[in-house]
């Protein structure tokens, strides 16, 4: 699928907003704390440690990184990184604020942490050579142009993991169903077109598949049905769009409802409440 623009769709509409906080060693015991829509981007240049945090079992779990790595916490989780030497170790963090918090399409999809050795992700050097000559330089715009090369690094490992979908054992979702040939044309029409007529038809032949074949492989590869994920980004995307002040009739009228009560009805049997009451209770 190398002529398809599975990302931008995506992130053009939710931004992730990334922000240089540390450059340099670290020693003892550092905590990382979650904050809602809050990630963490950490790059181990030099050195080793050991860092924990809980895992799904909701045990901690300690993991030691000896050479060089990535660490992306796509979601708040409190972690914390020990007994980094004082001598010969050198971070790179950045904080990530995603748009729409934990409602953020590419946030939901992803494992709660993953460790990636640098020389592992070829792609990712040359992305990271630049940001490393800008943190270890100290001319001027120095710390604004490292946040905006931490956003370079992180699409570098969005695109990353779609290529590595299948290595990464990732469940069903939104990532899953991107890195699949057919399914993704789907999907970035859909996020690029969301107010489109859709129905079962139209999604498959973009698919340039049958409907009953891209009914159950996007069952598969997504984890819900396509009307259902249709909807569920709709009502995304009317969250993004109420939350800078667009009215009801309007997003109603822009994503395709033909009327403001056959969104809010939407809306409601999705979020649980009314657009006016999220929007109350989001502000």
């Amino acid at each position: 699928m190398t002529s398809l623009d599975q990302l931008s769709p995506l992130l053009e509409r939710f931004r992730v907003r990334t922000r240089l906080f540390h450059a340099g060693p670290l020693c003892g015991v550092t905590t990382f704390d979650a904050r809602p829509g809050r990630g963490f981007l950490h790059v181990l240049r030099r050195g080793e440690m050991e860092v924990t945090h809980l895992g799904a079992s909701g045990q901690p779990e300690r993991r030691r990184i000896d050479r060089p790595s990535l660490l992306f916490y796509p979601r708040p989780l409190e972690h914390a990184f020990h007994n980094a030497p004082t001598e010969d170790s050198n971070f790179s963090c950045a904080t990530l604020d995603f748009d729409g918090g934990p409602t953020h399409p590419l946030v939901r999809t992803l494992p709660p942490v993953i460790v990636l050795p640098l020389d592992a992700v070829a792609t990712l050097e040359p992305a990271l050579d630049v940001l490393f000559a800008e943190i270890d330089n100290v001319g001027c715009g120095r710390k604004a142009l490292a946040d905006r090369l931490f956003e370079v690094v992180l699409i570098q490992l969005f695109r990353w993991i779609l290529d590595n979908a299948d290595d990464l054992a990732l469940p069903a979702g939104l990532l899953t169903g991107l890195s699949d040939e057919n399914l993704g044309r789907a999907l970035v029409a859909i996020h690029e077109s969301p107010g489109q007529p859709w129905t079962l038809a139209t999604m498959a032949r973009e698919a340039r598949m049958s409907r009953s074949s891209f009914a159950a492989r996007f069952k598969e590869m997504v984890g819900q049905p396509p009307g259902e994920y249709l909807t569920g980004w709709r009502i995304l995307v009317a969250q993004d769009r109420l939350r800078v002040g667009a009215s009801v009739t309007h997003t109603a009228a822009e994503l395709g409802y033909a009327t403001a009560p056959a969104f809010s009805r939407a809306f409601t049997q999705t979020v649980g409440c009314s657009p006016r009451t999220w929007l109350a209770t989001a502000r």
